[in-house]
This record gives C-alpha cells, structure tokens and sequence, in this order.
C-alpha cells in the first residue's frame, strides 16, 4: 500500500515574516524622515510668503509747514502762538489780546466786532475739529482759537477798559481756564471725543470760562476795583 504523500504547510515561513516587517519598517522611518526635512522648508516658504505687518502712520508733527499745510490749522492754531513751546494757552491769549487791541478795535465799531465774534465761533468749531483730527488728538494743546474766541468775547464786554483793568481780565481768564474750578470743569467735560463733538468740545470749555471771567469783572466794576 503506498502511503500518501505529506500535504505542505499553508504556514508563512517565520524568515518571510521577519524580511516583511524589516521593509515595512524602513519605508515607515523613510516616510516620517521625508516629512521631517519637508516641514521646515514648508514653514519657511509660509513664512516668506506672509505679508509684512504695517505700522499705522505717524502723526504729524507741530511745525511751520502743518500750520500752512490747511486754512483750518492757520485757524486753530492762532496764527502760529499755538506752536509756542509751552504755555501755548496763554501765548494764544495774548496774541488775541493783541489782535483785539491793535486790530480790531481800531478798524471795526462795537456792533461790527459783536458780528466777528459770533462768526468766529462756528468758524473755529470747524477750525478745532479739522486740525484735531489731523493732528489724531482730541484737544491739543496748541490748537488755542477756542483762547482767542473767548479772550475777544471778554475784551468786547469789558471795554472800555484801562490797560491793567484788561490786564486783569486777562488774569482771570487764564485762571478758569487752565485751573478749570467748577464750572469749567464741569464744561470740560460736556464734550469728548474726536469729530464734531469733540471740535465743539475744545470751544465751550472756553465760553464758559469767559463768562466766569465776565462775573468776577462784573463785581469788580461795581465794587469800584477795576479801572
């Protein structure tokens, strides 16, 4: 009887299996080295690629050329004594102290000065605002027009006046307006803010200051104290 012959074994040969995971091993290692070495040349071409961040522009510089640069600065900064180097509230004052005294009052009567200081009010409303919002701050400093309408709105109540009676209003004036008690403090306060609000703003604190000014003269006078 002849004996069957042995069936071969289905089983994979264990050197096959080894041979199998090494390959597969390597090509693992391969592919995450790939990977590895593509990532930073990757991120560097995003990187390159990504545009530069801007920087908002400066804002310009008090000088003679933006005084000229706009009628509006000319305005507000009074003709120039709002670039003094300190204290550019009271050099505006002066200067519109000046104006009134060698400008105003020679060529113009009462009622015609009344008419120059109401239209000096809308116009330095828009002045303030233009210049404030080119300048990119909210009340400057050396936007002083608010100083001169105010000032001129003093001298046209008071006169006539001696030199030390205007003298004293200029004082005055400069007391509420830079000490600020109430209620200036209060009207400083009114309006805040860029735009025309903020334009305005920079205009009443100084009205009210004048009409503070305007009562202490007013007991003044009658008290006999001012020339």
């Amino acid at each position: 009887m002849n004996k069957p012959s042995p069936s071969r074994s289905t089983a994979p040969d264990v050197e096959d299996v080894e041979i199998k995971h090494l390959i597969t091993t390597d090509s693992h290692a391969a592919n995450t080295s790939a990977s590895a070495d593509a990532s930073p040349q990757a991120n560097a071409h995003s990187t390159s690629s990504a545009p530069p961040p801007t920087s908002a522009p400066a804002p310009p510089r008090l000088s003679l050329r933006f005084l000229l640069a706009h009628p509006a600065h000319l305005v507000a900064l009074g003709g120039g004594s709002g670039l003094a180097p300190w204290a550019p509230g009271t050099f505006g004052t002066l200067w519109g102290w000046a104006v009134y005294v060698w400008v105003l009052q020679p060529w113009l009567d009462v009622a015609q000065i009344g008419y120059v200081i109401a239209a000096s009010i809308p116009l330095g409303w828009w002045a303030c605002t233009v210049t404030a919002r080119n300048l990119g701050i909210a009340d400057p400093g050396a936007v002083v027009w608010d100083e001169v309408v105010a000032i001129w709105l003093v001298l046209w109540l008071l006169m006539p006046a001696s030199g030390s009676g205007q003298f004293i209003a200029f004082a005055l004036f400069r007391f509420f307006d830079a000490a600020k008690p109430q209620p200036v403090r209060w009207a400083d306060q009114c309006f805040k803010g860029q735009g025309w609000r903020g334009g305005w703003g920079i205009m009443w604190d100084d009205l009210v200051a004048a009409f503070c000014t305007l009562l202490v003269l007013a007991v003044l006078r009658q008290w006999g104290w001012l020339g």
